[in-house]
């Protein structure tokens, strides 16, 4: 499926850099050993200089795509963490999850042979690549909108819309502060692209008045933030989204694949 996707004027000739201990780096060998994918293989780190080496495609996270220049490949696939606002024409970033067998969503459309619906906004998906169970035994599966209970809760929140599937973020996640319900990505994403703020992640805590409040913790330049991070939440979501607290570190834990390890968020304050 992914094959077909991304293929260009041949067979796609990958370049792997992620680690194969996740479901991203294994699923581009077995697409050299289940498909008629190709490997160039070589130094993580020599990213940059596989397409004069023969490479055509390469599956990244975040940190990769911003650090290194990939505009001789063909397509970069890109998924882990959310991507940055501003992408190459050659990108594709994908949604999807280990039990999905990698990604299953390319630039917000399902690929050829994968279904995906809303429930009570929750994405539930229907795909060929989708696991068997859990090792427990545990196979979790609801009754979708075509009377079929054969669809996977994947714990996301989201939407579709006349095909188009757009990704909120984990509902464990989603926070509830005055009633007002706020998706840290949303958050995340409008104060990424504030001058001065290197990384950010968006947590919060328990409050007596608001439920839950809202906290920033940025890597970034210091206090002088406050007040233009106050205004753009206001401005691009509401007020219930302006942090009621902003704490600098020094850095945000992350996972190999870009992604916030958001359980660890409130031992850094």
């Amino acid at each position: 499926m992914t094959q077909a996707a991304l293929r260009t004027s041949g067979a796609p000739v990958w370049f792997p850099c992620l680690s194969a201990s996740h479901i991203g780096g294994l699923a581009v060998l077995l697409r050299a050993i289940l498909s008629d994918g190709a490997l160039v293989w070589d130094d993580a780190a020599r990213i940059e200089s596989a397409p004069a080496r023969g490479a055509t495609h390469v599956a990244v996270v975040r940190t990769q795509l911003v650090r290194h220049d990939l505009s001789a490949y063909d397509k970069v696939l890109l998924g882990g963490a959310r991507p940055p606002s501003q992408l190459g024409d050659n990108v594709v970033t994908t949604w999807g999850m280990t039990e999905t067998g990698s990604g299953i969503v390319y630039d917000g459309y399902a690929l050829a042979g994968v279904d995906v619906a809303e429930q009570g906004g929750e994405l539930i998906v229907r795909s060929p690549t989708l696991f068997t169970s859990y090792r427990d035994g545990i196979r979790p599966r609801v009754t979708g909108p075509d009377g079929l209970d054969n669809w996977f809760p994947t714990g996301d929140a989201g939407h579709v819309d006349d095909g188009r599937v757009s990704v909120r973020g984990r509902l464990g996640y989603v926070i509830n502060t005055g009633g007002e319900k706020l998706w840290p990505e949303d958050l995340e994403a409008i104060l990424a692209a504030l001058a001065g703020v290197r990384d950010v992640a968006v947590t919060s805590v328990e409050d007596p008045e608001w439920g839950q409040r809202v906290v920033a913790l940025i890597v970034g330049d210091g206090s002088a933030l406050d007040e233009a991070i106050s205004a753009i939440a206001n401005e691009r979501i509401g007020p219930w989204a302006k942090p009621k607290e902003i704490r600098y570190v020094a850095a945000i834990p992350r996972t190999s694949n870009g992604k916030i390890k958001r359980n660890e968020l409130t031992t850094l304050f």
